[in-house]
């Protein structure tokens, strides 16, 4: 088949950490003991499976997300990584991303994961503030975290790390003067994030009870700028909506989501997008760690969800995904995914308005959002997409 240069992942969940995180709603859990060798195993036979629906492709990159999967012997991302390798071709210039907090890696452990395969390493450090540490639930203080960057620095070429910003009492004094440190450690990419209040989270109650209040939307939104502004000072393009690269060093992984492209989930709940015989199928696995460990070893995979992606859908989930990042979606994009003109893929009268009001632009064949528009792009969704 031809192949897609939107590229092909492989995202392998771990969903083990050593604390909640009350702001974090991932698929994460705590465990005082974890059966490694099974966990391995099991790995192995959910790729097989889904190596058997997606023959001849060739893998772009792998990343082991969680969280936090730098807890895992290394051994076992050797042999994820062999696995592909085995079901699938692997590019030349294949990146292969791990996730990792502070508390878990020191230079033996990351040492250890660059031979076992993994040339790209993403670190949680979320804020450079021992007292902003304590308050996001984070088990590690500053020193640690810097220290993990030296690491990081030390063992790889490629590295980047997540900051939290928007903080309870964060001026942007406070930002601009803690983003210049980030600046001192960051190499070619970084992750921020302004704080948000998830479903179901810790923060969720703290939030309603009034334990704490975010800075107003003004605020938040001289916090953006200001990101956008001295990161782009720095030579690091906002090319999503978090996240800022030199040339070249985007997230490989992370576009083939934002470009819509496909992606094999493997491990608790992780989701994944298939194309096969011209459909699109978004598959998902089953979310509790223990119980996908039981339907793995029962049938081979633990799948709850196989379904065809409807055209209407293609469509919603392309422009989601696609108005994140500053090259837009080029139009043919929607073709190839509706089977039909763009002009007939989303609605002209909201599409105009969104455009008059300075938060969408189509140019050179691409839907964009603009700078604005991205800054709302939670809004702007709503208002296109109905």
């Amino acid at each position: 088949m031809t192949e897609d240069k939107r590229g092909f992942g492989v995202y392998i969940h771990w969903p083990f950490c050593k604390a909640k995180c009350p702001y974090c709603d991932f698929n994460s859990h705590v465990r005082e003991r974890i059966e490694e060798d099974a966990w391995r195993e099991s790995y192995l036979k959910e790729l097989a499976h889904y190596a058997t629906m997606t023959p001849g492709r060739s893998v772009t990159s792998i990343f082991f997300g969680g969280g936090t999967p730098s807890l895992m012997n290394p051994a076992t991302t050797e042999a994820v990584i062999d696995a592909v390798a085995r079901h699938w071709r692997i590019a030349n210039d294949i990146e292969i991303t791990l996730e990792a907090n502070p508390t878990s890696v020191e230079a033996r452990k990351l040492r250890d994961f660059r031979q076992a395969g993994i040339n790209r390493v993403s670190l949680g450090i979320q804020a450079l503030d021992d007292a902003d540490l304590k308050f996001l639930g984070r088990q590690h203080n500053q020193d640690e975290a810097l220290k993990a960057l030296g690491f990081a620095a030390e063992t790889f070429e490629r590295f980047t790390f997540d900051l939290i910003y928007a903080r309870p009492g964060q001026s942007t004094d406070k930002w601009r003067a803690e983003l210049q440190r980030a600046l001192t450690f960051a190499a070619d990419h970084i992750s921020l994030y302004q704080l948000t209040i998830e479903t179901g989270t810790v923060f969720e109650q703290a939030y309603a009870r009034g334990d704490f209040v975010l800075p107003e939307e003004d605020v938040q939104a001289e916090l953006y700028e200001l990101t956008a502004d001295m990161l782009g000072g720095a030579g690091m393009a906002g090319y999503e909506i978090s996240n800022y690269a030199r040339p070249g060093s985007e997230s490989r992984h992370n576009l083939t989501y934002w470009r819509y492209g496909d992606y094999v989930g493997i491990g608790p709940g992780a989701h994944g997008r298939l194309t096969i015989d011209g459909g699109k199928f978004a598959t998902r696995q089953h979310r509790a760690p223990e119980r996908w460990l039981e339907m793995v070893a029962e049938r081979g995979h633990a799948t709850r969800q196989h379904e065809t992606v409807t055209l209407e859908e293609r469509v919603i989930e392309l422009t989601m995904m696609g108005l994140r990042l500053a090259e837009g979606i080029p139009l043919s994009r929607f073709e190839a995914e509706a089977g039909r003109p763009f002009a007939a893929c989303l609605d002209p009268q909201r599409l105009g308005r969104l455009s008059e009001g300075g938060f969408l632009e189509v140019q050179e064949g691409r839907l964009l959002a603009t700078v604005l528009g991205r800054q709302r792009l939670d809004a702007v969704l709503g208002d296109l997409l109905g």
